[in-house]
């Protein structure tokens, strides 16, 4: 097969180049007979042969398996696994059928779809358990502590439950994520007993945002909270397995090196060097979290593929120094292998130290698809090898398709092994080969790759980046090309040496030179994070032109011929239709306790009777509101008593937030839409949002349409995941609100006693 990307000749019989020009007539003039329609399209043609010629339909097939996978996820409930399984099988077999004609591509694609959807299906049904629908009070619990963070306020940690007694309530769960105060989180291994206030998965705080019950759910927790009270160890009532003593062992490991760590680093120098080494990056202060996310460095606190390749590529080159010194291993043995297969271990050691979580698997695979390359000697950096570790880390994980890690460093990836394929190395080659032209040209083609890599990889990730966090970093070239080198050649090696010193105790001075590096990479991250305009914001849009995107990165990826270009006006066709999303007028949180509205000044203004700060965080933030949320100007319009809050939207009319039974009648008179977290009067004058409302459709973003509006709602109209499952006695509730028509009051509107006992 021909290696994909590779350049190729006409002369060879390999299309994928521009297709011979015609000769012109005498006097330069175009053949009388010439038909450009036909030229165009055959032009077409040949582009598109050339597209689907040997080898070149690989890196499609990881693209269709990850799209039967979002199709899954897509769905309103629970697909039957034994149908869509015997659909998956089917349809591969018809493919190996037609495998010498011209339907083998097509069929073939539409079996990946069929089996990315079956896989998905099967890794739901394999894993299913009980999630928590209502809150739970003074729980008790007992069980084996599985995991543990620490975190820069609180701690947490995962419980794996044994028993568990609730008031009026049977339920079951496997898992819990518990949060405790700080330094007081048991550890990992031991069998606890405990109270716990247990809460349901969080849900989406908006429609559109991210949904971390589906998160907790492939983790195998269906329910967080806190402990109330103390914890008391006790001899637990069976051996916990194997998997928790292997658990216990690697977290032992883990704050080993951070204690290790500690005795040299403190602050944010031993968060960040303890967060390269083992994943454990909470502790972080959330001045420095943010400055590295601003800056566009945040992807160095969180392990991923260039952490992967840091250590794989310094164990490798330091094995094969090492093996090349000794001139008869140099010379009679294939070192190289020797080196990717040490590199390949190092690597593995690396995974299980920093809690192997999917995004450090998915870098893994991938890291190991290149190494197992070099020593079966195959070319390391391809689009085979990429699709290759892809299909494996959704065929393992395929929730890690709809996580923000997996669609950035991919899309990362694709752009740069799409640069190296077109021959990035070639962009700077010299015609002259003199020592000194070599010396001189060095350092100058060693950073144009580092700033062209750094360019595109920053720009295959701007559209995930925009989606997910709301924001894009205009500098982020510039602090890679500050920090990175510091990063790659110094913070990590030394690292890898502590890690290597410590049983020896001689590894302080390494901690000592990663704290420098760490301290440049801090300096250049606040750098450029106080630069103007360092915090990009972009206001939330749909996930239609984030898809849309992926397809223009894709192709522009994928394509050798200048079909690609066709990607870049889908790329630019999702930019504006991303840019031109109208925000909503009103959000309403899932428990009715918060209301954001717009007003004439075009800014959300907060109602709100809790303190959920993350809601209001991420509200801004989709909003692309520079404000705080603790600023006080967030409640600015706002009239507020003891019953409930009003404030006008832009054209005038009130939204009522009640808090009380006794403050509907008076909202339901004068404001044009009442929210309120009790069930509300049948004869209301206003629109309503009510309890019904709220439980079966989550939270809720609503659009002025006239009088009414169009309501974008967190949970489909039917929809009933195992992350998400439906709730008992749901309304049937459409996408819009109207206001009712004028009803003659069927009763009077004073609470009644059954009311006010209910309020108190």
């Amino acid at each position: 097969m021909a290696e994909a990307g590779r350049p190729q000749r006409v002369s060879q019989g390999i299309a994928g180049t521009w297709p011979a020009g015609r000769s012109a007539s005498a006097g330069g003039l175009a053949p009388a007979d010439f038909d450009l329609w036909s030229a165009i399209a055959g032009t077409l043609r040949q582009w598109a042969s050339a597209e689907a010629g040997a080898g070149r339909l690989l890196p499609w097939v990881p693209v269709a398996f990850g799209s039967g996978i979002g199709l899954y996820f897509a769905a309103d409930h629970e697909p039957v696994l034994w149908v869509v399984a015997t659909t998956a099988i089917a349809l591969l077999l018809g493919a190996v059928l037609v495998r010498r004609s011209r339907l083998f591509a097509p069929a073939i694609m539409i079996a990946a779809v069929a089996a990315g959807f079956a896989v998905a299906t099967w890794k739901t049904a394999r894993i299913a358990h009980t999630v928590l629908a209502k809150p739970l009070y003074s729980v008790s619990l007992s069980g084996f502590v599985e995991t543990r963070d620490i975190r820069e306020r609180t701690d947490r940690f995962v419980l794996r439950v044994t028993a568990m007694e609730a008031q009026r309530s049977d339920i079951k769960l496997e898992r819990v994520r518990l949060s405790v105060r700080k330094g007081t989180a048991p550890e990992v291994g031991s069998f606890v007993q405990l109270k716990a206030r247990l809460m349901p998965p969080i849900s989406p705080v908006r429609p559109g945002s991210y949904d971390f019950s589906r998160d907790m759910f492939f983790q195998g927790i269906g329910a967080s909270g806190f402990v109330m009270g103390a914890i008391t160890a006790s001899v637990p009532p069976e051996t916990g397995g194997l998997r928790l003593r292997y658990a216990a062992f690697m977290q032992g490991l883990r704050d080993a090196i951070d204690a290790r760590i500690r005795a040299v680093l403190e602050g944010d120098n031993r968060a960040i060097a303890t967060a390269l080494l083992t994943g454990r990056r909470d502790a972080i202060t959330t001045p420095v979290n943010d400055a590295m996310f601003v800056s566009g460095l945040g992807h160095v606190l969180s392990i991923s593929g260039y952490h992967m390749a840091v250590v794989a590529g310094v164990v490798f080159f330091a094995v094969r120094a090492l093996l090349a010194l000794i001139p008869g291993l140099a010379v009679g043995f294939p070192i190289k292998k020797w080196s990717a297969a040490a590199a390949l271990v190092a690597a593995a050691f690396y995974l299980l130290l920093s809690g192997a979580e999917v995004a450090t698997q998915r870098s893994f695979f991938m890291t190991a698809v290149v190494l197992i390359a070099v020593m079966v000697d195959r070319r390391a950096i391809t689009f085979r090898t990429l699709a290759v570790a892809a299909l494996i880390v959704l065929a393992v994980a395929p929730e890690a398709l709809v996580h923000p890690s997996f669609q950035m460093s991919f899309a990362a990836t694709l752009g740069l092994v799409a640069l190296v394929q077109i021959g990035m190395p070639n962009l700077f080659a010299s015609p002259d080969h003199s020592a000194t032209a070599r010396i001189a040209l060095w350092g100058g083609r060693e950073i144009a790759m580092l700033f062209l890599a750094s360019l595109i990889a920053g720009l295959a990730t701007t559209p995930y980046a925009a989606f997910h966090f709301h924001r894009v970093t205009p500098y982020g070239v510039l602090a890679n090309l500050g920090a990175m080198p510091v990063v790659s050649a110094l913070v990590m090696p030394a690292g890898l040496l502590g890690l290597l010193a410590a049983p020896f105790g001689l590894d302080g001075v390494f901690w000592w030179l990663m704290g420098i590096g760490i301290d440049w990479m801090v300096v250049v991250s606040r750098w450029v994070a106080a630069l103007p305009g360092a915090v990009g914001r972009i206001p939330a849009f749909g996930i239609a032109p984030l898809i849309a995107a992926s397809l223009g990165i894709i192709v522009m990826g994928l394509l050798r011929t200048p079909l690609r270009w066709s990607g870049g006006l889908v790329l630019l066709a999702a930019i504006l239709w991303g840019l031109s999303a109208r925000p909503p007028d009103i959000l309403i949180a899932g428990d009715g306790q918060s209301v954001a509205v717009r007003g004439r000044d075009g800014h959300l203004h907060m109602i709100r009777a809790g303190k959920d700060s993350f809601l209001l965080k991420e509200w801004l933030a989709a909003d692309a509101d520079p404000r705080d949320a603790a600023n006080g100007t967030l409640a600015d319009g706002v009239s507020c008593d003891e019953a409930g809050c009003v404030t006008p939207l832009a054209d005038g009319r009130l939204v009522a937030l009640a808090l009380r039974i006794d403050a509907l009648a008076d909202d339901c008179s004068r404001a044009a839409l009442v929210v309120t977290a009790r069930p509300a009067a049948p004869d209301c004058a206003a629109m309503v949002v009510d309890r019904q409302r709220l439980a079966a459709q989550g939270a809720l973003a609503l659009t002025r349409r006239g009088d009414g509006f169009a309501v974008q709602t967190v949970k489909a109209r039917g929809a009933d995941r195992p992350w998400a499952p439906a709730t008992a006695g749901e309304g049937d509730f459409g996408a819009s609100l109207a206001p009712p028509a004028a009803v003659p009051r069927s009763r009077d509107a004073t609470p009644s006693e059954a009311d006010m006992q209910a309020e108190d």
